[in-house]
């Protein structure tokens, strides 16, 4: 015991001096938050701002009497331009070019037809946007209050209560409460940023304790000690979890000062994300987090061995980030969930685990059986790690 405390104490020691792992382990995971929150917030901000406060030009096409109450709306409104002579036939062109920002086209039979106490048929052409299509909600609004004063001068003229109108009141109970809605939501998107810390941080100590030793010529000289090399693999393994760990755990303090730092988050947001922050939620995140990273950490040590140096392991390990990304990006799918076969799988069901404890609905059968296959995973890279660490045509490659 105290021969493996002794390796991976100099091993820390040595990884804490490389600037590339702190940066990975404690810069990267701490900035990232509160800069990706903070460019969100102020570009969403902006964009609503700006489509609220916009003045719409808005034309409307039509020959009919009707249209002259729409046209009165539009007028009366604040932030909306009427422009007139508009062809019927250059509208496409006129909202593509962004001359104007929504078109109403009325049938030429709509007078009839709501004379006849029918449906009139009104054409919108407007650009659709990625977000909320605030724009387009503001001038459909202008529609709505036009067939609101219609349907009073129908009721009217028919001497109705317009109440007769609604003959059903849907009232919707949604027994999912928006703390599992928002949960899932959320918990889609931290595993994605925890498993990705855990690579990082594994990834560059791994390639400096194997790769880079064999570089600078260390490794012969640790390789004398009087222990075993299965004790100075579990130094470097050790180290190679610990900083995986930590960086995933530093990730969290800068979600933490997310919550802190932005006000303006909705409350529903800040109860969930404040959830993680409970004993039991770190707990279990932290007991899904550690074999996984002893996963990434034999994993990474095994490929580092091969390598003669730094850039050559860099070169052989960059592609799995791609590999460690997919089973992460399958898990975001809406309809995957946790089940006794995604439970087997690795990395997705960390994902999927994950999302569960933030959403507060994790399965303890589920949640046993993504530790037992993490257990099985963890213990077979650390037994492959140890056979390569023990093979002197790899550990002297070069």
């Amino acid at each position: 015991m105290n021969a493996f405390l002794t390796i991976f104490k100099k091993e820390l020691i040595d990884t804490l001096r490389d600037r590339r792992t702190i940066i990975a382990m404690i810069i990267i995971p701490l900035a990232l938050f509160p800069v990706i929150f903070g460019i969100w917030t102020t570009i969403q901000k902006s964009m609503v701002k700006k489509a609220k406060e916009k003045t719409l030009q808005v034309a409307v096409i039509s020959n009919d009497s009707e249209t002259q109450k729409l046209i009165e709306i539009i007028i009366q409104k604040e932030k909306f331009k009427l422009i007139e002579n508009v062809p019927e036939d250059s509208v496409r062109s006129f909202v593509q070019n962004d001359s104007l920002d929504g078109v109403f086209v009325f049938s030429k039979t709509f007078d009839k037809r709501v004379e006849n106490l029918r449906a009139g048929r009104i054409k919108f052409y407007f650009k659709s946007s990625e977000g909320d299509n605030i724009e387009k909600d503001r001038m459909k609004d202008l529609v709505d209050k036009f067939e609101d004063s219609l349907l009073s001068a129908r009721f009217e003229k028919l001497d109705l209560d317009k109440a007769i109108s609604t003959a059903v009141k849907l009232v919707e109970v949604d027994i999912t409460s928006k703390k599992e809605r928002i949960g899932k939501a959320i918990g889609a998107i931290l595993p994605y940023i925890f498993v990705i810390f855990c690579f990082m941080g594994s990834m560059y100590p791994a390639i400096d304790l194997a790769a880079g030793e064999k570089e600078r010529g260390t490794i012969e000289t640790l390789l004398t000690a009087p222990v075993s090399r299965f004790v100075i693999l579990l130094g470097k393994f050790g180290v190679v979890v610990l900083t995986g760990i930590s960086s995933a755990l530093v990730s969290l303090v800068g979600l933490y000062l997310v919550v802190l730092q932005f006000g303006e988050i909705p409350p529903e947001i800040i109860d969930v994300i404040s959830g993680i922050f409970e004993i039991k939620s770190i707990i279990l995140l932290l007991s899904l987090l550690l074999p996984l990273t002893m996963f990434f950490a034999g994993v990474l040590l095994s490929l580092s061995m091969f390598a003669k140096s730094f850039k050559e392991a860099q070169s052989i390990i960059t592609p799995f980030n791609f590999v460690i990304i997919l089973p992460v990006l399958i898990g975001l799918i809406p309809g995957v969930t946790l089940d006794p076969k995604t439970a087997l799988i690795p990395i997705l069901n960390v994902s999927l685990a994950t999302k569960e404890i933030v959403a507060g609905t994790i399965d303890f059968w589920l949640l046993i059986e993504v530790y037992a296959s993490l257990a099985v995973l963890a213990g077979l890279s650390l037994f492959l790690s140890s056979r390569i660490f023990l093979r002197e045509t790899v550990i002297f490659r070069g």
